[in-house]
């Protein structure tokens, strides 16, 4: 069922694929080997294609010769601080989209995020076209607007009623002109729907900083969707048994920053143990 596989020649028989090997699946013998009472507990981590130094071990059909190589090629330290400390929320974006094959390269890069027992259930949905992102813009707006004349704004979006009034103006609140949308949803019933999803969404934010492109968590956008409108996420395929966890708005942005903040030091306790 695994289609487990050791190239014998390649095999150095150091057993690292055995110790590493979450649920004890693989044993080692005079290589290594399945444990057939165990085979329906593989979570299909593929630790063990990653951890073999000679590229001698596949599993699942993989080729580890198709794996991105690690030597040489993370961030510096400095590097990946510096993208965490200068990232800013962007509300302000250029008209024009971004290209789709970067937007579902990026998403493919980001399909390799933790998950709950590797059981990657939650679902990246995304708007990479800006004609139908002006579709969404103009239908979520219409809606919210109409919730608030007519008075029947959903119980705790308080707050968020003063912000979307500000679209009587023409603004665009709820997506701040942003060419493209991002989705993060899992089934309900998901492990761990909330965790994988805000994961997920968090490789995307810094993987699409990377590349010069902006992003901001947009919760408006979210409440919009799923309290004030939620036939549209029917309209743009999120499933009914989904539960909508987050919402990013992203694109180029219309605005430059030269400089991370400064923030005060929350409290870190040290554990005494």
């Amino acid at each position: 069922m695994l289609n487990f596989k050791v190239d014998t020649d390649k095999c150095i028989k150091c057993g690292e694929c055995a110790q590493d090997c979450l649920y004890g699946i693989i044993g080692m013998d005079d290589y290594p080997f399945i444990h057939e009472e165990k085979e329906e507990k593989c979570i299909g981590c593929q630790h063990c294609l990653a951890v073999c130094k000679t590229g001698a071990l596949s599993i699942l059909g993989k080729d580890p010769a198709n794996s991105a190589s690690i030597k040489g090629g993370l961030p510096a330290p400095n590097q990946m601080e510096t993208l965490i400390l200068s990232r800013r929320s962007i509300r302000r974006y250029k008209k024009e989209g971004v290209d789709p094959e970067l937007i579902h390269h990026m998403l493919h890069v980001v399909d390799h995020a933790p998950t709950a027992v590797n059981q990657r259930q939650n679902r990246l949905t995304v708007i990479d076209n800006p004609e139908s992102m002006d579709k969404l813009r103009e239908q979520a707006t219409a809606a919210a607007l109409k919730v608030i004349r007519e008075g029947n704004l959903p119980k705790g979006l308080e707050r968020t009623a003063d912000f979307l009034k500000g679209c009587e103006d023409g603004k665009d609140i709820i997506f701040r002109n942003a060419p493209h949308l991002l989705v993060a949803s899992a089934p309900k019933d998901a492990l761990a729907p909330m965790a994988d999803c805000h994961i997920a969404m968090s490789y995307f934010e810094l993987l699409a900083n990377s590349h010069g492109l902006g992003t901001v968590w947009d919760g408006i956008a979210k409440a919009v969707l799923t309290m004030i409108a939620p036939e549209l996420l029917e309209l743009i395929g999120i499933p009914e048994d989904h539960t909508v966890v987050c919402v990013m708005a992203f694109g180029k942005p219309a605005v430059k920053y030269h400089r991370a903040v400064q923030h005060s030091d929350q409290d870190i306790h040290r554990a005494v143990i």
